[in-house]
């Protein structure tokens, strides 16, 4: 199991920033690991909504299913499954200024079967994907 938690402010506004994060297909643009996310519900998203993702880590291709949960206005969470994985990212946020928001990201990564042999070295590499994670979507919120 690894579980990483980073806070951090972005020079943007609240509204933009949650309008934009609560899309999980756009991991694609802020998630270093993310390779395609794709919506496979119909309609506006809202809890219940699920994408299709593929990311690669430690070096392999992998694809989850990810479900909205929660979707407040300062809150967001998406669960995600395969065979091998149970993740979640979940996000909150809080308004620091008129253009600044202060987002906590918690990420969680469980394997599951055989694969949770993984685990310990998961944690370290959990560790450095968070640290890019935080500078990638940092820099995506800030030039839109």
């Amino acid at each position: 199991m690894a579980d990483v938690s980073r806070t951090f402010t972005v020079a943007s506004p609240l509204g933009e920033v949650v309008a934009y994060l609560r899309d999980f297909a756009n991991t694609t643009a802020w998630d270093p690991g993310t390779e395609k996310c794709e919506q496979t519900t119909p309609g506006p998203v809202a809890v219940g909504t699920e994408w299709h993702n593929v990311s690669s880590f430690f070096g392999r291709t992998t694809e989850l299913t990810y479900r909205m949960t929660r979707d407040d206005p300062d809150h967001v969470v998406f669960a995600g499954r395969n065979g091998a994985a149970i993740t979640s990212d979940d996000l909150s946020f809080e308004k620091v200024d008129d253009a600044s928001t202060s987002i906590t990201y918690r990420a969680h990564l469980e394997f599951t079967g055989l694969a949770r042999f993984a685990d310990p070295a998961a944690r370290l590499a959990f560790e450095v994907l968070a640290a890019k994670t935080v500078k990638q979507m940092t820099g995506v919120l800030e030039a839109r």
